[in-house]
């Protein structure tokens, strides 16, 4: 499949796919958007869990939901029995939020047939398909495959600090606009107003119709307008942040979905940035 994402249409005709790995990727902590909240939690037939902010956090680091480890995406997704014949699809409760997170960490991790279901759990439900009252707790067999980080997709705040001044090199902040000039308080306590110097702001909110990503041609367009030479396979690397590593990972799909390739999240993101005081700041 060249696309990133699948369709409800798609998934139900490949539930019982014996190379399908459904995960629910959802997220306890929703910031940037109205949550949707459920009486009751229900997922997709056949979908498994996955904790992005336990299990798939590096808890000993400093950064707020920093990467995994090796060995703890090594032991997670050998839980998950995924192999490399693996189909891999994530999805969240929100619709778009968190899934995209989880993608981008397998593809940064060395898996490829990784793909995110467009609309999530909400459009599953608004077509009213089926589902169960709780997810699968463990696969049958264990899954082969050894994590190994692609530092290429993943950067860090000496990195961008270094290529501040590159025009090779743009950084594109997910945030809303008001917390990006620092017009809103930011949510999380020590960390400054503001954004990194030069970079580029498009909130994630704005390449979602609904549950689901806009149209190619429409995130393409709205690519361009962010700044003249960014046009896709002009060379150039985008760095997506947001305010922890995870809405970063919606805008970075939807540059995927445009075309865009040289894409990289810098993980620490604006929660890492903004609270380090030697790092310039700016406001306009």
């Amino acid at each position: 499949m060249a696309s990133p994402l699948v369709t409800t249409d798609w998934l139900q005709e490949n539930l019982d796919n014996e190379r399908l790995v459904l995960i629910d990727a959802s997220m306890a902590t929703v910031i940037g958007k109205e949550p949707i909240v459920y009486d009751q939690p229900v997922w997709i037939p056949g979908s498994y869990r996955i904790d992005l902010e336990g299990t798939l956090c590096d808890t000993g680091s400093s950064q707020l939901h920093a990467f995994p480890t090796g060995e703890q995406f090594t032991q997670e997704v050998r839980r998950l029995g995924i192999t490399s014949e693996s189909l891999v699809v994530l999805y969240d409760n929100q619709g778009i939020y968190s899934a995209p997170r989880a993608w981008w960490i397998l593809r940064s991790m060395g898996l490829e047939q990784v793909f995110v279901l467009d609309g999530g759990l909400p459009l599953w439900l608004a077509e009213e398909r089926e589902t169960v009252s709780a997810p699968v707790q463990g696969a049958a067999s264990a899954g082969n495959l050894t994590g190994r980080l692609d530092r290429e997709r993943v950067r860090d705040s000496a990195f961008v600090l270094q290529h501040l001044d590159d025009e090779q090199v743009a950084v594109i902040d997910a945030r809303s606009r008001a917390r990006f000039l620092a017009q809103a308080p930011e949510p999380r306590p020590g960390v400054r107003g503001g954004h990194i110097p030069n970079s580029l702001n498009l909130p994630f909110t704005e390449v979602l119709d609904g549950y689901r990503f806009k149209p190619a041609s429409e995130l393409e367009a709205m690519f361009r307008q962010l700044a003249p030479n960014l046009q896709p396979g002009n060379g150039q690397q985008l760095v997506f942040s947001c305010g922890s590593g995870v809405t970063a990972c919606i805008i970075l799909l939807a540059a995927e979905l445009a075309g865009y390739d040289q894409l990289s999240l810098y993980d620490g993101s604006w929660a890492d940035w903004g609270s380090d005081e030697s790092l310039p700041v700016a406001w306009d």
